[in-house]
């Protein structure tokens, strides 16, 4: 499957998804069961899927795509000038060095670039950003000071897949949100990129955590 289609499946999952808040998530998806767990928003597994064999990754790099409602135009002409281009490599980048720290951290995985029979590939995927306040005050004379009370937010929409046959073995989808407040906060790219950073390092642990768990719970000889 090429990385189109694997896309179009995160987006169409998480928006089944954030239509299925009530009543909840579908038990089934893509011959995936939706599993119980408390780290994400939902977790889906293909029934006869063993992790005990992987102990490679090849990790895809981060796709992302704005809130279909999201407008960095919106409120002054300033926001014209927003690299939209800027903004996805910048959380790429990020997101690439948290994600290999945390897989990598103690050997028990590596990093690869081409799939072998011990491999695991992840196709990760931001599939609604929405930024409060986008920061321009680098690209302008005048000095641009945005308060928000509503916090940013963004949702993570994972597949895994065996390196090889490239089957779908499960899929993790998880809306993170800034920081919330009661009250007026300045909000810049500091800001907004110290909570995008909070979220993937979360994501990161929870699916290192994950890994570890499902690698250890089953035979080695299925797959």
């Amino acid at each position: 499957m090429n990385r189109t289609s694997v896309l179009c499946g995160l987006a169409v999952t998480t928006l089944l998804l954030a239509a299925c808040v009530t009543p909840p998530p579908p038990q089934s998806w893509e011959g995936l069961d939706l599993v119980a767990q408390k780290k994400f928003d939902a977790v889906y597994l293909r029934p006869d899927a063993s992790f005990a064999r992987y102990t490679e990754i090849m990790l895809d790099p981060l796709e992302v795509s704005f809130d279909r409602n999201w407008d960095p135009r919106a409120g002054t002409n300033l926001l014209t000038r927003v690299d939209t281009g800027q903004i996805r490599q910048v959380l790429a980048d990020e997101f690439r060095k948290i994600f290999e720290e945390a897989l990598t951290a103690d050997g028990k995985y590596r990093l690869v670039t081409e799939a072998g029979p011990a491999t695991l590939r992840i196709s990760p995927a931001i599939v609604d950003l929405y930024i409060n306040a986008p920061d321009v005050s680098m690209q302008s004379a005048a000095r641009i000071t945005s308060y928000t009370l509503e916090p940013g937010r963004m949702t993570l929409a994972a597949g895994f897949r065996d390196g090889e046959s490239d089957t779908l073995l499960a899929r993790v989808v998880d809306r993170k949100q800034g920081m919330q407040s009661n009250y007026l906060q300045v909000t810049n790219n500091v800001t907004n990129l110290a909570d995008a950073r909070r979220a993937m390092t979360q994501w990161a642990r929870s699916i290192r955590e994950g890994l570890d768990t499902a690698r250890a719970m089953a035979p080695a000889d299925r797959h």
